[in-house]
């Protein structure tokens, strides 16, 4: 869509002004604005033609104009300009992070707190496995005489386990067979290097547990699978300090769902060629979240898992801040997770804001 230069000046007026004050904008208010060489009926004929083109809406018949959907999606690809972190700001971000984070876990939890807190939104944090997961080790104990755990050890050191039925023949000694065979035939391969000749190979060799052989291996190819993620979602209720959901009904609404329909439908991974991503409104697969927006920015971890940070909010939020600290934030989690004994973080080289 092209437009002339004044229309999208006055574009990025009002979607700035709106971010900021959560009020419809008026052809007045834009005029007396400094840099604003238009009159008012010259600025209210560029919006009625915006609103025409479907950037922007009227709430009310005597109200001003706020952005659609559209308009904040032109906004965001043509007219968002950079957000430079102040001093104090990236200050903030780094005492934040330079907490003594342990547990992998805990660690991806008390990162979305952290992201929750610098943007009064909602985050989420997620931890990805990456496509080449492999398990690094299995271990088979015997639980009951009829049933024993498959503990299974991932390369990156995470356990995951399950409770199996014995076959009525099996004994101690078929299961001690049985985990011989799955680490020397089943360790270091990827999903899809789990072939059917493998699963042939490896139930030949599995004595009186071969009948096991199929359970064990389908519990390994999902845990292997490529979407393989923890969600962790915080500050919920921040969403009530937005002027969009002042209303109790809507704000009852969004979150009653926001724990359980809306993280099942968050976006978990990113397009291999993008650090960050901006869902507004309808962009959103969830229809929960068509009201709203999400901001989300990758980061690596190492050992074939990738994280993921992200907040949700109105449509209204300022997406150049949050999009800037999404980013830095990013960029020193990836530092940190690969040097887990760094030293602390130095301080940008940031100019002070005039």
């Amino acid at each position: 869509m092209e437009l002339t230069e004044r229309k999208k000046k006055i574009l990025r007026t009002i979607v700035d002004l709106y971010i900021r004050t959560a009020e419809p904008v008026a052809s007045k208010t834009i005029s007396q604005l400094p840099g604003m060489d238009f009159s008012s009926a010259t600025i209210r004929n560029e919006m009625a033609e915006l609103t025409s083109l479907g950037l922007l809406e009227q709430p009310h018949t005597s109200a001003g104009r706020v952005p659609s959907a559209a308009g904040y999606r032109f906004y965001v690809d043509e007219l968002m300009q950079d957000y430079r972190l102040s001093v104090d700001e990236t200050k903030s971000i780094n005492q934040e992070m330079e907490l003594k984070l342990q547990e992998f876990d805990k660690a991806i939890s008390a990162v979305g707190k952290i992201v929750s807190k610098m943007t009064n939104l909602p985050a989420y944090a997620v931890a990805a496995r990456k496509p080449n997961a492999t398990v690094k080790r299995f271990d088979l104990i015997l639980a009951e005489q009829s049933s024993f755990i498959l503990v299974v050890m991932m390369h990156d050191n995470s356990v995951k386990n399950k409770l199996i039925r014995l076959p009525l023949e099996a004994e101690e000694a078929d299961l001690k067979l049985l985990s011989a065979v799955l680490n020397a035939s089943l360790t270091d391969l990827t999903a899809e290097e789990i072939t059917p000749d493998v699963l042939s190979r490896v139930t030949r060799s599995a004595g009186r547990c071969a009948e096991l052989v199929p359970v064990i291996v389908d519990f390994v190819t999902e845990l292997l699978g490529a979407q393989q993620s923890e969600v962790y979602m915080t500050g919920q209720a921040k969403l009530l300090t937005q002027p969009e959901y002042h209303d109790i009904d809507k704000a009852q609404e969004m979150l009653t769902n926001l724990d359980e329909e809306i993280i099942s439908n968050l976006p978990t991974t990113l397009s291999s060629n993008s650090k960050t991503q901006i869902l507004v409104g309808p962009e959103n697969v969830a229809k929960s979240l068509k009201e709203t927006s999400v901001v989300m920015t990758k980061f690596d971890i190492g050992d074939g898992m990738q994280g993921m940070i992200g907040v949700v909010g109105p449509t209204r939020m300022d997406y150049a801040q949050i999009t800037a600290r999404l980013s830095y934030f990013a960029e020193n989690l990836s530092k940190m997770f690969a040097k887990p004994d760094a030293p602390a973080l130095q301080e940008p080289k940031t100019k002070e804001e005039p």
